[in-house]
């Protein structure tokens, strides 16, 4: 037998020995091979106390054992190192920044959603490991449902329906996170959980609902990000849930932890633990209020509270056990961001690590993203006689008329973008020197009148400032409305604006660009052509231009039910939707029903079919419809699956959307479309069984291009 020599023996023998035995950890917890929980035992016996206490920030860094940690950033639309609110600090680093979140819920599109969310991930891990700026958490997507349009932060909601609302946030939380089987590209965290959705009051009103409502409605976005976009990290609201602080509630463990296996980070709000005492008046002393945070699972916070947290501990109020069992969640996240492991483990390592020649929000890619997520975003809203789209070769002149004529507004939570296009920038772009273009921020002496009749064309621009233009907690515009305050009103106080320019100029199109609906009724009722997108991205102007002249075919749906007044609505603190809030359960007649939206060619519906006439517990049914473009262009169509309970024993909405689709359909074309249908979806809350029953039932099955407008239905049979 012929022995190896000296190298070739010991190149086998590394060869056959377990890596953990090649590689020299100084402690266990360092070992990517050992148990994520075996590491995180390790690692918190060797923590002391004040480590401990230090680990509930939003950074749980220990420097003594080389543990980096990585803090929150925010991301609703696009990565915020920059902005209105300084984000990450004076010194802003662009980011491409697209539609504000209403925008992206506008668009339908679960795809693209995904693919947004994976440029942010990509330029977050890029700031953060080239630049040491920002963190890798990311505070998005919001959850929270917009119930009522005079909810201040409306923008930064998908939208009122909770399916809708759910498959658009799993999307963004897939993007975010990213498909390795070992390491998050990024966290997602989800806000605010639960029900918080008035601004006047927030710090210490009560969100009041039954608990059919709790989990049909409120909790269904969360409870989808966690169970099916795989989040593992959420930040508790300010408010409270039926008389409880969210914070502090129960919910926080006993449904979100061990029905849903939420095993991560649990934040505060900002300053929310302060509130405790100051605003709710919950608890007597700090001390107690700390120990009821982590009792609850609370694991980050967002406040000052170390020294509540000491007290607690030396009161007996809680223990370092107890420390210890909610951090374990903060690192479960670090370890999947592989914080805790060898750079060469983690193919994210390399993002913005491996000689970039040019930051990503600078690439074509990016560029033309932002470009596609502003297009798909845009509603049409009306069209009367074909005005629209425009034919550049026939406009001798247009009125461009308006505040946000040659504006991009970025909101609280926006980034600083690395370049803005108006609308007036990408009009003198694309139609050059042949088409006048004639331009009037307002009408001052008169001049938005004058240069209107004078042009064939007049566009008016008008919407909210997404800041209002103002100090924090101020909105001097009744109809206006942002973090911490909720509108006054539903009229858009340009709207007679509107009425001047139409006066002088019937061919009149109205731009609402805006992060919530309006009441514009005189609008709809007189100007031809009405189209809606939200503030906020770098190609916002491009985008519209894109729409106006045919060169983008719209196919935006609206994300909420717009009333045609304010007293259509129930009171704002009104939280059991079933009093007339929302397309399931309105019963007047809206300006706008919920998933509106108009095309430039016209779609057909025909041959609806089921897989079964029987769906039974725990099986999917698939539906199947073809849809013909009948029109001479190309376009999309957003094919609209609702659902009505006919025979159920408790109260069910009037519809509700249980599928959707953006597809594109060629001029003459049909496609045959398919959704699924799931029989957990068709179940309700049972109190008293404390479980979602499937009810033996009869429903129909509603497909069309609108809540409103049904174009086929077929019923069948549900079977427990």
């Amino acid at each position: 037998m012929k022995f190896c020599s000296k190298i070739s023996c010991l190149i086998i023998l590394l060869n056959i020995l377990p890596i953990s035995a090649q590689e020299n950890y100084e402690f266990p917890f360092q070992n990517p091979k050992l148990d994520t929980e075996k590491r995180i035992d390790n690692l918190l016996s060797l923590m002391t106390l004040e480590e401990k206490v230090e680990a509930l920030s939003t950074d749980p860094s220990i420097p003594r054992l080389g543990v980096k940690g990585t803090g929150h950033v925010e991301g609703l639309h696009g990565l915020a190192q920059g902005g209105p609110a300084d984000w990450g600090g004076k010194d802003h680093i662009p980011t491409t920044t697209f539609p504000q979140a209403y925008g992206l819920g506008e668009t339908w599109d679960t795809g693209l959603l995904q693919k947004i969310a994976e440029a942010e991930a990509v330029e977050t891990r890029y700031i953060f490991q080239k630049y040491n700026r920002g963190g890798l958490v990311v505070r998005a997507p919001n959850a929270d449902l917009a119930r009522d349009p005079r909810w201040g932060r409306t923008e930064e909601s998908y939208g009122e329906d909770p399916f809708l609302t759910g498959k658009m946030a799993v999307a963004f939380i897939k993007g975010l996170q990213g498909d390795d089987k070992n390491y998050w590209r990024t966290a997602s965290l989800m806000k605010h959980f639960l029900a918080n959705s008035n601004e006047d009051g927030r710090t210490y009103t009560s969100s009041d609902f039954d608990e059919r409502l709790w989990r049909e409605y409120y909790s269904v976005p969360f409870r989808m990000g966690v169970k099916e976009g795989g989040s593992r990290a959420y930040m508790a609201a300010y408010n409270k849930v039926n008389g409880i602080p969210a914070m502090v509630h129960p919910m926080l463990k006993e449904i979100t932890r061990d029905e849903w296996g939420q095993n991560g980070i649990i934040c505060t709000d900002g300053g929310a633990f302060r509130l405790l005492l100051s605003d709710h008046k919950y608890y007597k002393t700090k001390y107690e209020g700390a120990a009821a945070a982590i009792h609850a699972g609370i694991n980050q916070f967002l406040d000052q509270y170390k020294e509540a947290v000491y007290g607690a501990l030396a009161k007996g109020y809680i223990s370092e056990t107890d420390l210890d069992n909610v951090l374990r969640g903060n690192y479960r996240v670090m370890i999947k961001l592989g914080m805790l492991d060898p750079a060469k483990n983690n193919p994210y390592a390399k993002i913005g690590t491996a000689g970039d020649t040019i930051d990503p929000w600078q690439t074509k890619a990016h560029k033309e993203l932002a470009r596609e997520a502003t297009r798909k975003s845009i509603v049409l809203l009306k069209n009367e006689n074909n005005i629209l789209p425009l034919d550049k070769n026939k406009l001798q002149s247009i009125a461009v008329i308006g505040p946000r004529a040659d504006e991009v507004l970025l909101d609280w939570y926006s980034g600083t973008p690395p370049y803005r296009i108006t609308p007036l920038d990408a009009l003198k772009e694309r139609i050059g020197d042949k088409t006048e273009i004639l331009y009037a921020k307002n009408n001052a002496d008169g001049k938005a009148a004058e240069i209107a009749k004078k042009a064939d064309i007049a566009l008016v621009l008008i919407g909210n400032h997404p800041t209002c233009d103002a100090g924090w907690a101020k909105c001097p515009l009744p109809s206006e409305g942002k973090e911490s305050v909720d509108r006054q009103s539903l009229k858009s106080e340009y709207e007679d604006l509107v009425k001047v320019v139409y006066q002088a100029n019937p061919k009149t199109i109205v731009a609402l660009i805006s992060s919530f609906p309006y009441a514009i009724n005189w609008t709809q009722e007189h100007v031809p052509a009405i189209l809606h997108m939200a503030q906020n991205s770098q190609e916002l102007g491009n985008g519209l231009v894109d729409v106006l002249f045919g060169d983008y075919n719209p196919a935006g749906r609206l994300t909420q039910t717009w009333v045609k007044k304010i007293t259509d609505l129930p009171p704002l603190m009104d939280y059991n939707i079933r009093d007339g809030r929302t397309y399931m359960y309105f019963e007047g007649k809206p300006l706008y029903a919920f998933g509106h939206g108009l095309s430039y060619t016209d779609f057909s519906y025909d041959n609806l079919k089921i897989s079964t006439e029987n769906l039974k517990k725990g099986e999917t049914a698939t539906l199947s419809v073809e849809v013909t473009n009948t029109g001479k262009r190309n376009g999309e169509e957003v094919v609209q699956l609702y659902i009505k309970h006919l025979n159920s024993s408790v109260k069910r909405p009037a519809k509700e959307l249980k599928g959707f689709k953006r597809v594109p359909i060629k001029a003459g074309e049909t496609k045959t479309i398919k959704l699924p249908l799931k029989a957990g979806d068709l179940e309700y809350w049972n109190k008293e069984k404390q479980e979602f029953v499937l009810e033996n039932d009869q429903i129909e099955i509603q497909v069309g291009g609108a809540s409103d407008k049904i174009a086929l239905t077929k019923k069948i049979n549900i079977r427990n």
